[in-house]
């Protein structure tokens, strides 16, 4: 619909140069006039505004003026028609919320981009919402984008499989995204783009099939999640060890339950910590937290880590707490 308005804008446009251009040019064949009293004649004409001629007209000035009015009065009329439409269709105030929302969007940077909102992409957005991160949406339903409008998130109209979609939603300055498309080949297509534009960006990725998870990882996914897989392991560990599970099910973040996890990046604490130990951190003294996991700049996760553990730049820790102590944690190391 924006591109039928906007190639009848510019047609409006052409039409309105083609007709001055005619006045101008006949006016100075016409009368000898000067290119200033031409394009004077021309304008008070076009417009109808009724301004006395420069000089007496000519019998052949005066149908010239006539065909010009005639035609000029037609072409204003076809452009006041359009841009009455454009503005009752809605479209003019809705490409001004667009551009209003770009701006916001071209001013982020680090933030999450969720692809496709259905039941895992909704999951995923409310989740970054109770975390308070700066997040968009790539989306094609209409309601769907309105709705999360209404809350506030930062939604892009268009198919997350195009390049186009994703540089609006700023892939290249983005830090995480996530593609819940219901098709493993868009996913696929989404991993590509996105590992192509941004290397740097942290992909994750639904997927449908066991076949998809290799491709995806080889995209460039660095975590592929199977939903329907993960869902059917966590029922059966209920049976299996129910008391388990339930506990960890209550080490969240979200904020209504006494226990969270916290991830601490070694990169963001203070320089004194960077190469010393986690007993050097004193973490449990200083915050009543425990630090549960260690992982290393090569990924690899270290449970239960020993206090004689080096903080070297790249890993991160895995921590646990009371909200409270969580808290007290972020603001002990912002303020160090």
């Amino acid at each position: 619909m924006k591109n039928i308005f906007e190639l009848r804008v510019y047609k409006a446009l052409a039409l309105l140069g083609i007709v001055t251009s005619m006045g101008v040019i006949g006016y100075m064949n016409l009368s000898n006039a000067s290119f200033i009293d031409a394009l004077y004649m021309t304008v008070i004409t076009v417009t109808t505004v009724g301004f006395g001629e420069i000089n007496p007209p000519s019998d052949s000035e005066k149908i010239f003026t006539i065909f010009l009015i005639l035609t000029s009065i037609s072409i204003l009329g076809y452009t006041v028609s359009l841009f009455s439409e454009y503005l009752i269709s809605g479209q003019f105030f809705s490409n001004i919320k667009l551009k209003k929302v770009q701006k916001k969007i071209d001013k982020l940077e680090g933030h999450s981009i969720v692809c496709g909102v259905g039941r895992n992409g909704n999951q995923a957005i409310q989740k970054l919402i109770s975390y308070r991160k700066k997040l968009v949406v790539i989306e094609k339903n209409v309601d769907t984008i309105n709705k999360l409008e209404s809350e506030g998130v930062l939604c892009v109209k268009g198919d997350a499989t195009t390049d186009e979609a994703l540089l609006k939603a700023g892939i290249q300055r983005a830090a995480n995204l996530i593609t819940t498309l219901p098709s493993d080949a868009d996913n696929l297509f989404v991993v590509l783009s996105a590992h192509q534009l941004n290397k740097q960006c942290k992909i994750i990725s639904r997927a449908s099939k066991e076949s998809s998870y290799t491709k995806l990882k080889i995209a460039g996914a660095e975590n592929v999640i199977m939903p329907d897989k993960l869902g059917g392991a966590h029922m059966a560990s209920l049976v299996v060890t129910p008391d388990v599970i339930e506990f960890v099910d209550r080490l969240t973040i979200s904020g209504d339950t006494t226990t969270n996890l916290k991830e601490i990046s070694i990169d963001e604490l203070p320089d004194k910590y960077l190469n010393k130990t986690i007993l050097d951190l004193d973490v449990r003294k200083k915050t009543g937290c425990t630090v549960i996991g260690f992982k290393s700049p090569e990924k690899e996760y270290i449970i239960n880590p020993e206090s004689s553990t080096t903080l070297v730049a790249g890993s991160n820790l895995i921590v646990l707490g009371k909200p409270e102590q969580i808290t007290t944690l972020r603001k002990l190391f912002k303020n160090e």
